[in-house]
């Protein structure tokens, strides 16, 4: 099959996948993609201004401060102003589970200018008045991120505001850097051609209009500007994404950029990181060289010490509150079946240690012994076993795993300081006899009540999935990210796909 099909379609072939695409909704997306973008950044600046204005100036008439129109409006312009100088309103604004923190930080920025402003301008007003009056702006200003972060996500599934993307680089980084793309669809991009460096082919039937000398050849190199213009042009490129590597050397991207830019064409550099969050990375300069330092995981500090206040509260207090339900578990568990209400397994937990992991029998009592004669029927791959129609599974315990009660006694795991409120998920002792160095780099945190891997399908990930997932988890956690994972827990709890 040809690169573009006669009724106007791509085909891309990818190690991820073969992946078609109507090319008619990309040209739609793309005349329409910026309208869209502006009325977005209109309308955020719309909700930030009348979120500070409004609950500002109510308040303050209401409690007679002084000048309280002027009040919100200065509260108003601190807020947009603190905002546009952190790019909130830009395609790269804090977004998803990771815009709160973000957020909070702009608000206390904002509180501080309006302070500072207020007492230059010597108007008296009530600082606790202007606190509780811009609460709303907080609150407000976090669901308007995640709202615009949804919509966007929801926009970009249906092939609409993507933008259209052509890679440079050597063979070998093309098919990387596409099979990465193709294999998630939460971003914003669509690779449409690659022009590649040297004479090596590559497996991708993406478009290569053109190729790149190799980097000896200093005559050729310098026209790397016109071909790569030529080729974005002809695949209609938004943006050109290059992945430096021997061939293609510093000062050859730099020559590169030079023309990309004075060809009004956008230029993203790919450093070759996966799932390296951006609070984690700082720019830097060191004799005219562009240094990416990666921060460390955090391990202690403050966000650690309250991580564990809040696991052992947290538990605490799940415990008190649900009490009845673990009543009424109980005694259904009883009831339905012969055997104990609780069942324990060895896991294990952070740095190898095993512990005793508690959970609400779901199983018949004879379930263990029977696991060697099902793992022919195993429909997981990787190191864990998992059945869609388990037949140790019993009736109760079926409808207790569809909305994950037979987890809740791993709380008190949590208290006794065994595991977490989030975390990677627990491995039992034979999986862990079969990762290998980089599956047991989940093993360095404490492992979770619930995680990343809960609220992304659970079972219906495959095993790469799972430890990609969890990876990520371990490598760019923070405090902010664990209460956008327990607040996601709820929703997925209900909804049950993947629990079986």
């Amino acid at each position: 099959m040809g690169l573009f099909e006669a009724a106007g379609t791509r085909v891309i072939d990818s190690p991820a996948g073969t992946a078609k695409v109507d090319r008619a909704p990309e040209r739609e997306a793309k005349e329409g993609r910026r309208p869209t973008e502006r009325r977005l950044r209109q309308l955020a600046l719309a909700v930030d201004a009348g979120a500070a204005v409004l609950p500002v100036g109510l308040l303050c008439a209401l409690t007679r401060q002084p000048q309280p129109l002027l009040i919100a409006v200065l509260a108003g312009a601190a807020w947009l102003a603190v905002g546009a100088s952190k790019n909130r309103y830009s395609r790269k604004e804090p977004a998803g589970d990771d815009a709160a923190l973000p957020v909070l930080r702009d608000w206390l920025t904002m509180l501080g200018v309006l302070a500072v402003v207020c007492v230059v301008a010597r108007l008296e007003v009530s600082l606790q008045v202007c606190v509780v009056a811009l609460l709303p702006c907080l609150a407000l200003g976090v669901a308007r991120r995640r709202l615009v972060h949804r919509y966007l996500l929801a926009i970009r599934r249906r092939a609409q505001a993507l933008r259209r993307v052509l890679i440079v680089g050597e063979a070998g980084a093309v098919d990387t850097v596409l099979a990465e793309l193709a294999h998630r669809t939460d971003h914003e991009y669509v690779v449409v051609g690659s022009c590649l460096v040297g004479e090596e082919t590559t497996d991708t039937a993406v478009p290569v209009p053109a190729r790149l000398a190799a980097d000896g050849n200093a005559a050729e190199a310098a026209r790397d500007g016109e071909t790569v213009l030529g080729c974005a042009a002809e695949v209609d490129a938004d943006v050109v994404f290059v992945a430096p590597g021997r061939q293609l050397s510093a000062a050859r991207v730099r020559r590169l950029a030079w023309a990309l830019h004075d060809g009004g064409r956008n230029l993203a550099i790919l450093p070759g990181l996966l799932d390296v969050s951006q609070h984690r990375v700082r720019l830097a300069k060191a004799a005219g060289l562009t240094v990416m330092h990666i921060d460390p995981a955090r391990r202690r500090g403050m966000p650690v010490l309250l991580k564990q206040i809040t696991d052992r509260l947290g538990a605490l207090l799940l415990l008190l509150l649900l009490s009845p339900v673990f009543a009424l578990v109980a005694a259904a568990i009883r009831l339905s079946s012969n055997g104990p209400v609780f069942y324990w397994q060895i896991r294990i937990g952070q740095d190898l240690m095993p512990f005793r992991m508690w959970k609400f029998r779901t199983m018949v009592v004879t379930a263990d012994r029977m696991r060697a004669a099902l793992e022919a029927a195993n429909e997981h791959d990787g190191a864990m076993f998992k059945m869609r129609r388990d037949p140790r599974v019993t009736p109760v315990g079926r409808l207790l795993r569809r909305f994950s009660l037979d987890e809740l006694p791993q709380l008190f795991n949590v208290l006794a300081g065994h595991m977490s409120l989030v975390g990677p998920r627990p491995p039992l002792p034979e999986e862990v006899e079969r990762y290998d160095g980089t599956e047991l780099r989940r093993l360095s945190v404490k492992p979770g009540l619930t995680g990343l891997w809960q609220v992304s399908g659970r079972s219906d990930l495959s095993w790469d999935e799972t430890v990609a997932l969890d990876l990520s988890y371990v490598d760019n956690w923070s405090y902010a990210r664990d209460i956008g994972v327990l607040v996601r827990t709820v929703r997925a709890v209900v909804d049950g796909r993947g629990a079986y």
